[in-house]
Protein backbone atom coordinates (compact mmCIF):
# COMPACT_ATOMS: atom_id res chain seq x y z
CA UNK A 1 0.00 0.00 0.00
CA UNK A 2 1.21 3.86 -0.80
CA UNK A 3 0.66 6.46 1.25
CA UNK A 4 0.61 8.50 -2.43
CA UNK A 5 -2.64 6.47 -3.47
CA UNK A 6 -6.28 8.08 -2.90
CA UNK A 7 -8.85 6.33 -4.02
CA UNK A 8 -12.44 8.45 -4.72
CA UNK A 9 -15.68 7.15 -5.75
CA UNK A 10 -18.82 8.75 -8.10
CA UNK A 11 -22.48 8.39 -6.46
CA UNK A 12 -22.72 5.63 -9.20
CA UNK A 13 -20.67 2.82 -7.78
CA UNK A 14 -20.27 3.80 -4.23
CA UNK A 15 -20.55 0.37 -2.92
CA UNK A 16 -18.04 -1.13 -5.25
CA UNK A 17 -15.39 1.50 -4.85
CA UNK A 18 -16.07 1.22 -0.61
CA UNK A 19 -14.92 -2.72 -1.10
CA UNK A 20 -11.95 -1.94 -3.56
CA UNK A 21 -10.73 0.77 -0.79
CA UNK A 22 -11.42 -1.47 1.74
CA UNK A 23 -9.47 -4.44 -0.15
CA UNK A 24 -6.56 -2.24 -1.62
CA UNK A 25 -6.30 -1.25 2.56
CA UNK A 26 -7.04 2.57 2.60
CA UNK A 27 -10.03 4.17 3.43
CA UNK A 28 -12.25 6.07 0.50
CA UNK A 29 -12.08 9.15 0.43
CA UNK A 30 -13.98 12.02 1.00
CA UNK A 31 -15.82 13.54 -2.25
CA UNK A 32 -18.96 15.99 -1.66
CA UNK A 33 -21.49 17.00 -4.99
CA UNK A 34 -23.10 19.53 -4.68
CA UNK A 35 -26.35 19.82 -6.47
CA UNK A 36 -28.38 22.84 -7.77
CA UNK A 37 -32.00 23.05 -7.92
CA UNK A 38 -31.87 23.29 -11.97
CA UNK A 39 -30.23 20.10 -11.85
CA UNK A 40 -26.83 21.30 -12.10
CA UNK A 41 -24.08 19.33 -10.20
CA UNK A 42 -20.53 20.13 -8.75
CA UNK A 43 -18.18 17.28 -7.23
CA UNK A 44 -15.63 18.82 -4.94
CA UNK A 45 -12.50 16.82 -3.10
CA UNK A 46 -12.70 16.81 0.42
CA UNK A 47 -9.19 16.48 1.14
CA UNK A 48 -5.86 17.22 -0.29
CA UNK A 49 -5.41 15.13 -3.49
CA UNK A 50 -1.59 17.57 -4.21
CA UNK A 51 0.77 14.80 -5.56
CA UNK A 52 -1.11 11.97 -5.22
CA UNK A 53 -2.09 9.52 -7.30
CA UNK A 54 -5.69 9.57 -7.55
CA UNK A 55 -8.32 6.36 -8.75
CA UNK A 56 -11.68 7.98 -9.56
CA UNK A 57 -14.13 4.90 -9.66
CA UNK A 58 -17.64 5.20 -11.55
CA UNK A 59 -19.39 3.07 -13.75
CA UNK A 60 -20.47 5.05 -16.82
CA UNK A 61 -24.02 3.05 -17.10
CA UNK A 62 -26.88 5.61 -18.00
CA UNK A 63 -27.80 8.12 -17.03
CA UNK A 64 -25.94 10.30 -18.91
CA UNK A 65 -24.92 12.06 -16.09
CA UNK A 66 -22.26 9.10 -14.32
CA UNK A 67 -20.16 10.01 -17.40
CA UNK A 68 -20.12 13.57 -16.76
CA UNK A 69 -19.74 13.62 -13.10
CA UNK A 70 -16.37 11.34 -13.72
CA UNK A 71 -15.41 13.65 -16.28
CA UNK A 72 -16.17 16.59 -13.65
CA UNK A 73 -13.87 14.91 -11.00
CA UNK A 74 -11.76 14.33 -13.23
CA UNK A 75 -11.35 18.09 -14.30
CA UNK A 76 -11.30 18.47 -10.17
CA UNK A 77 -8.24 16.03 -9.40
CA UNK A 78 -6.17 17.72 -12.40
CA UNK A 79 -7.21 21.24 -11.03
CA UNK A 80 -6.41 20.47 -7.80
CA UNK A 81 -2.93 19.27 -8.80
CA UNK A 82 -2.87 15.38 -8.71
CA UNK A 83 0.41 13.53 -9.52
CA UNK A 84 -1.62 11.28 -11.84
CA UNK A 85 -5.46 10.75 -12.45
CA UNK A 86 -6.47 6.98 -12.98
CA UNK A 87 -10.17 6.67 -13.60
CA UNK A 88 -11.64 3.26 -13.10
CA UNK A 89 -14.20 2.87 -15.14
CA UNK A 90 -16.13 -1.27 -14.62
CA UNK A 91 -18.46 -0.51 -17.14
CA UNK A 92 -17.89 1.46 -19.97
CA UNK A 93 -20.81 3.12 -21.08
CA UNK A 94 -21.49 3.79 -24.90
CA UNK A 95 -19.31 1.21 -26.05
CA UNK A 96 -22.16 -0.82 -28.18
CA UNK A 97 -21.11 2.62 -30.45
CA UNK A 98 -17.96 1.33 -31.63
CA UNK A 99 -18.17 2.39 -35.23
CA UNK A 100 -20.58 3.67 -37.79
CA UNK A 101 -22.64 0.34 -38.67
CA UNK A 102 -25.00 2.93 -41.08
CA UNK A 103 -24.84 6.25 -42.14
CA UNK A 104 -25.44 9.23 -40.10
CA UNK A 105 -24.77 8.21 -36.27
CA UNK A 106 -21.93 8.68 -34.04
CA UNK A 107 -19.11 6.74 -33.05
CA UNK A 108 -20.36 7.38 -28.90
CA UNK A 109 -17.10 5.64 -27.90
CA UNK A 110 -14.35 7.20 -29.52
CA UNK A 111 -16.35 10.52 -28.64
CA UNK A 112 -16.28 9.46 -24.93
CA UNK A 113 -12.62 8.36 -24.98
CA UNK A 114 -11.71 11.71 -26.54
CA UNK A 115 -13.78 13.60 -23.84
CA UNK A 116 -11.90 11.44 -21.00
CA UNK A 117 -8.53 12.80 -22.12
CA UNK A 118 -9.11 16.15 -22.49
CA UNK A 119 -10.34 15.98 -19.23
CA UNK A 120 -6.83 14.86 -18.21
CA UNK A 121 -6.88 11.41 -17.18
CA UNK A 122 -3.31 9.57 -17.32
CA UNK A 123 -4.74 6.03 -17.60
CA UNK A 124 -8.15 3.52 -17.96
CA UNK A 125 -8.89 0.72 -16.30
CA UNK A 126 -11.81 -1.15 -17.30
CA UNK A 127 -13.64 -4.65 -17.45
CA UNK A 128 -15.17 -6.91 -20.43
CA UNK A 129 -15.37 -3.80 -22.72
CA UNK A 130 -18.05 -4.89 -25.73
CA UNK A 131 -15.66 -4.08 -28.37
CA UNK A 132 -11.96 -4.81 -27.80
CA UNK A 133 -11.07 -2.21 -30.05
CA UNK A 134 -12.05 0.37 -28.05
CA UNK A 135 -8.59 0.30 -26.03
CA UNK A 136 -7.31 1.75 -29.27
CA UNK A 137 -9.44 4.98 -28.98
CA UNK A 138 -7.32 6.03 -26.30
CA UNK A 139 -3.94 7.82 -26.40
CA UNK A 140 -3.42 6.61 -23.07
CA UNK A 141 -2.90 3.38 -21.08
CA UNK A 142 -5.67 1.16 -20.99
CA UNK A 143 -5.98 -1.82 -18.69
CA UNK A 144 -9.05 -3.91 -20.10
CA UNK A 145 -9.54 -6.91 -17.51
CA UNK A 146 -11.99 -9.52 -17.87
CA UNK A 147 -14.20 -11.35 -15.60
CA UNK A 148 -13.29 -14.84 -16.59
CA UNK A 149 -10.58 -14.23 -13.90
CA UNK A 150 -13.19 -14.24 -11.46
CA UNK A 151 -15.86 -16.52 -13.59
CA UNK A 152 -13.28 -19.53 -14.14
CA UNK A 153 -13.39 -20.48 -10.66
CA UNK A 154 -16.80 -20.54 -10.63
CA UNK A 155 -17.12 -22.83 -14.04
CA UNK A 156 -14.14 -25.10 -12.53
CA UNK A 157 -16.52 -25.68 -9.99
CA UNK A 158 -19.21 -26.60 -11.87
CA UNK A 159 -17.56 -28.69 -14.11
CA UNK A 160 -18.44 -32.15 -13.75
CA UNK A 161 -17.45 -33.46 -17.16
CA UNK A 162 -20.80 -32.49 -18.73
CA UNK A 163 -20.57 -28.85 -19.23
CA UNK A 164 -20.64 -27.72 -22.74
CA UNK A 165 -19.68 -23.36 -23.45
CA UNK A 166 -22.55 -21.43 -25.23
CA UNK A 167 -22.80 -18.01 -26.99
CA UNK A 168 -25.86 -16.23 -27.28
CA UNK A 169 -25.39 -14.98 -30.70
CA UNK A 170 -22.40 -15.18 -33.08
CA UNK A 171 -20.59 -11.70 -31.38
CA UNK A 172 -20.09 -13.70 -28.16
CA UNK A 173 -18.69 -16.59 -30.23
CA UNK A 174 -14.97 -15.85 -29.55
CA UNK A 175 -15.85 -15.16 -26.30
CA UNK A 176 -16.93 -18.22 -26.12
CA UNK A 177 -14.87 -20.18 -28.02
CA UNK A 178 -12.03 -18.90 -25.76
CA UNK A 179 -13.63 -20.48 -22.42
CA UNK A 180 -14.49 -23.62 -24.30
CA UNK A 181 -10.30 -24.27 -24.99
CA UNK A 182 -9.29 -22.92 -21.54
CA UNK A 183 -11.68 -25.63 -20.02
CA UNK A 184 -11.72 -28.43 -23.00
CA UNK A 185 -15.64 -28.26 -23.70
CA UNK A 186 -17.40 -28.22 -26.79
CA UNK A 187 -19.10 -25.15 -27.87
CA UNK A 188 -22.91 -24.12 -28.98
CA UNK A 189 -23.47 -21.49 -31.21
CA UNK A 190 -27.50 -19.66 -30.99
CA UNK A 191 -27.57 -17.80 -34.37
CA UNK A 192 -30.39 -14.43 -34.04
CA UNK A 193 -31.70 -12.51 -36.45
CA UNK A 194 -32.57 -9.02 -35.19
CA UNK A 195 -35.34 -6.26 -37.01
CA UNK A 196 -34.79 -3.67 -34.75
CA UNK A 197 -32.35 -3.56 -31.36
CA UNK A 198 -33.24 -5.46 -28.18
CA UNK A 199 -35.94 -6.75 -29.79
CA UNK A 200 -35.05 -10.50 -31.27
CA UNK A 201 -36.72 -12.08 -34.46
CA UNK A 202 -35.49 -15.09 -34.79
CA UNK A 203 -33.47 -17.48 -33.70
CA UNK A 204 -31.66 -21.07 -34.39
CA UNK A 205 -28.74 -23.78 -33.07
CA UNK A 206 -26.16 -24.38 -34.08
CA UNK A 207 -24.34 -27.78 -31.40
CA UNK A 208 -25.44 -30.57 -29.85
CA UNK A 209 -26.56 -29.94 -26.71
CA UNK A 210 -28.93 -32.77 -25.63
CA UNK A 211 -28.32 -33.93 -22.07
CA UNK A 212 -25.77 -31.43 -21.39
CA UNK A 213 -25.36 -28.73 -18.93
CA UNK A 214 -25.16 -25.80 -20.93
CA UNK A 215 -23.22 -22.48 -19.73
CA UNK A 216 -23.83 -18.94 -21.72
CA UNK A 217 -20.90 -15.92 -21.60
CA UNK A 218 -21.93 -13.13 -22.60
CA UNK A 219 -20.18 -9.41 -21.63
CA UNK A 220 -23.59 -8.09 -20.43
CA UNK A 221 -27.35 -8.77 -20.14
CA UNK A 222 -29.22 -5.75 -21.24
CA UNK A 223 -33.00 -6.63 -21.93
CA UNK A 224 -32.31 -10.20 -21.51
CA UNK A 225 -34.13 -10.98 -24.33
CA UNK A 226 -31.53 -12.79 -26.39
CA UNK A 227 -30.38 -14.59 -23.04
CA UNK A 228 -33.69 -15.91 -22.07
CA UNK A 229 -34.53 -16.82 -25.66
CA UNK A 230 -31.54 -18.55 -26.15
CA UNK A 231 -31.36 -20.65 -22.74
CA UNK A 232 -35.48 -21.49 -23.28
CA UNK A 233 -33.88 -23.11 -27.07
CA UNK A 234 -31.38 -24.88 -25.50
CA UNK A 235 -33.58 -26.80 -23.04
CA UNK A 236 -35.93 -27.27 -26.11
CA UNK A 237 -32.95 -29.11 -27.72
CA UNK A 238 -32.73 -31.16 -24.82
CA UNK A 239 -30.56 -29.23 -22.51
CA UNK A 240 -30.27 -30.43 -18.97
CA UNK A 241 -29.85 -27.29 -17.41
CA UNK A 242 -28.98 -23.57 -18.73
CA UNK A 243 -26.27 -21.16 -16.69
CA UNK A 244 -25.44 -17.30 -17.66
CA UNK A 245 -22.36 -16.39 -17.00
CA UNK A 246 -22.86 -12.01 -17.76
CA UNK A 247 -20.29 -9.42 -16.62
CA UNK A 248 -22.76 -6.09 -16.81
CA UNK A 249 -25.92 -6.44 -15.33
CA UNK A 250 -27.17 -3.55 -17.10
CA UNK A 251 -30.85 -5.25 -16.82
CA UNK A 252 -33.25 -2.63 -18.09
CA UNK A 253 -36.68 -2.62 -19.03
CA UNK A 254 -38.53 -6.24 -18.93
CA UNK A 255 -34.86 -7.75 -17.70
CA UNK A 256 -36.15 -8.92 -14.38
CA UNK A 257 -39.49 -10.27 -15.55
CA UNK A 258 -37.73 -12.63 -18.29
CA UNK A 259 -35.27 -14.12 -16.68
CA UNK A 260 -37.53 -14.91 -13.68
CA UNK A 261 -40.15 -16.40 -16.42
CA UNK A 262 -37.35 -18.57 -18.74
CA UNK A 263 -35.88 -21.41 -18.37
CA UNK A 264 -32.34 -20.53 -17.08
CA UNK A 265 -31.36 -22.17 -14.05
CA UNK A 266 -29.12 -19.13 -12.62
CA UNK A 267 -28.04 -15.87 -14.20
CA UNK A 268 -24.25 -15.37 -12.74
CA UNK A 269 -22.55 -11.43 -12.75
CA UNK A 270 -20.44 -8.92 -11.93
CA UNK A 271 -20.93 -5.53 -9.56
CA UNK A 272 -19.71 -3.52 -11.69
CA UNK A 273 -23.12 -2.71 -12.25
CA UNK A 274 -25.28 -2.69 -8.81
CA UNK A 275 -28.32 -4.46 -9.45
CA UNK A 276 -31.96 -2.51 -9.46
CA UNK A 277 -33.51 -5.52 -7.31
CA UNK A 278 -32.82 -8.36 -6.28
CA UNK A 279 -33.53 -11.99 -7.56
CA UNK A 280 -33.15 -15.48 -6.65
CA UNK A 281 -32.43 -16.71 -10.20
CA UNK A 282 -29.24 -13.94 -10.28
CA UNK A 283 -26.07 -14.44 -7.94
CA UNK A 284 -23.34 -11.52 -7.79
CA UNK A 285 -19.63 -11.89 -7.67
CA UNK A 286 -17.62 -8.32 -6.57
CA UNK A 287 -14.67 -7.53 -8.66
CA UNK A 288 -13.46 -5.26 -5.49
CA UNK A 289 -10.88 -8.23 -4.82
CA UNK A 290 -9.22 -7.89 -8.65
CA UNK A 291 -9.75 -4.17 -9.13
CA UNK A 292 -7.66 -3.54 -5.70
CA UNK A 293 -4.70 -6.34 -6.87
CA UNK A 294 -4.40 -4.06 -10.13
CA UNK A 295 -4.26 -1.08 -8.24
CA UNK A 296 -1.60 -2.42 -6.09
CA UNK A 297 0.49 -3.78 -8.69
CA UNK A 298 0.12 -0.65 -10.96
CA UNK A 299 1.27 1.83 -8.04
CA UNK A 300 4.22 -0.65 -7.95
CA UNK A 301 5.21 -1.24 -11.48
CA UNK A 302 4.10 -4.92 -11.41
CA UNK A 303 2.94 -6.72 -13.86
CA UNK A 304 -1.01 -7.62 -14.35
CA UNK A 305 -0.67 -10.51 -16.86
CA UNK A 306 -1.43 -12.90 -14.52
CA UNK A 307 -5.07 -12.12 -14.28
CA UNK A 308 -5.60 -12.61 -17.69
CA UNK A 309 -7.31 -16.01 -17.77
CA UNK A 310 -9.00 -16.69 -20.75
CA UNK A 311 -9.60 -13.24 -23.13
Amino acid sequence: MSIGVKIFAGRASMDLAENIAKSYGVSLGDVKVMEFSDGEFQPSFEETVRGKDVFLVQSTMPPTENLFELLLMVDAARRASARKIIVVVPYFGFARQDRKDKPRVAIGAKLIANMLMSAGVDRIITMDLHADQIQGFFEVPVDHLFASTIFMHELERLNTGNLIMAAPDAGGAKRANSYAKKLELSLALCHKHRRKPNEVAEMTVIGDVEGKDVILVDDMCDTAGTLTAAADLFMERGAKSVRAFCTHAVLSGPAYERIEKSRLTELVVTDTIPLKQKSDKIRVLTVADLFADVIRRLVNNQSISSHFVVS
